[in-house]
């Protein structure tokens, strides 16, 4: 027969769960230093930028100024010792030099052809110098030069020729007005300037073209003033001329007496010599630039 099963009246013993084992406890955190630097930039950051830049332009101020101090204050002793040094080692040019440089573009050669024929066969010729007053192409020179010529020619500095037209005389100063038909490049005017203040011993220069030689350029100064000249032959006389002692010869007429500082005073006219050799003994004649200038009807100054 089949037997009952039987339950036991007591309690039931569940064996007790098992612990939950403890997760490891992290490490510790290393200590927390100097906290407080970091909450103050992090609230002050853009006053301490601008500190820093300042900081920064300050260096620099001090560093520049440390490169490159400021300059000493110039003296009266520190200019004249510079004067002292350049005189002593550099060469000045010449005054003459000077005043040829600021006219010699403006000097021209003239040369009056003529169709007379002399006992040896050759065409008369006058050869004198000229120079440029209007940079259109009017020139001044003497009458003596292109007297009795059929034909007028002019060279200028760079050597460009041309033929010329009288279109002015004055005889009783020896003058003569050209126009070149044909003018250089940027062909430049000389300056003009007054005689009134012009006085003996005053350094001028003579330009021209002495038996056709040149240009070339004579020193000198001026000897005396309101002088009279009379030619050889007697058939003119010349009054109010400029005295002057820079060597001119013939072909040096009608051509211009220079100050130091490069201006047209005079046309130089005539040299005094007894002698009938024509060479210079130390006396030249040059009209002044107010009677050259009333030769062509304007007033230069």
């Amino acid at each position: 027969m089949r037997k009952t099963a039987l339950y036991s009246r007591s309690p039931r013993q569940v064996p007790p769960a098992a612990a939950p084992v403890p997760a490891p406890a992290p490490p510790p955190e290393p200590p927390v230093k100097h906290r407080w630097w970091r909450a103050l930039a992090a609230r002050r950051w853009p006053l301490a930028l601008v500190a820093t830049a300042a900081v920064c332009s300050l260096g620099a101020v001090l560093l520049y100024s440390t490169l490159h101090p400021a300059p000493r204050a110039l003296t009266q002793d520190d200019i004249d010792a510079a004067v002292l040094h350049t005189l002593e080692t550099q060469s000045l040019p010449a005054k003459a030099a000077k005043a040829y440089e600021a006219v010699r573009e403006s000097v021209v050669r003239v040369r009056g052809l003529g169709r007379e024929e002399e006992k040896d066969g050759h065409m008369v010729e006058g050869i004198g110098t000229g120079v440029v007053i209007v940079d259109s192409g009017i020139i001044l020179t003497n009458l003596h030069v292109i007297a009795g010529a059929d034909r007028v020619e002019v060279r200028f500095h760079d050597g460009f020729e041309s033929e010329a037209t009288v279109i002015g005389v004055r005889p009783e100063h020896d003058l003569a007005v050209l126009k070149a038909a044909k003018i250089p490049d940027d062909l430049p005017a000389a300056t003009l300037r007054s005689t009134g203040d012009l006085a003996p011993g005053d350094d001028v220069i003579a330009v021209g073209y002495p038996f056709g030689i040149g240009p070339s350029v004579s020193a000198g100064v001026v000897s005396g003033l309101t002088r009279e000249y009379r030619s050889p032959k007697g058939e003119r006389v010349l009054t109010n001329l400029i005295q002057f002692d820079a060597a001119v010869n013939p072909g040096n007429s009608g051509g211009p007496l220079v100050t130091a500082d490069g201006e047209v005073v005079g046309i130089v006219t005539a040299i005094l010599n007894p002698t009938d050799q024509r060479v210079f003994i130390g006396i030249g004649f040059a009209v002044p630039i107010e009677n050259a200038a009333a030769a062509i009807g304007v007033s230069p100054f």
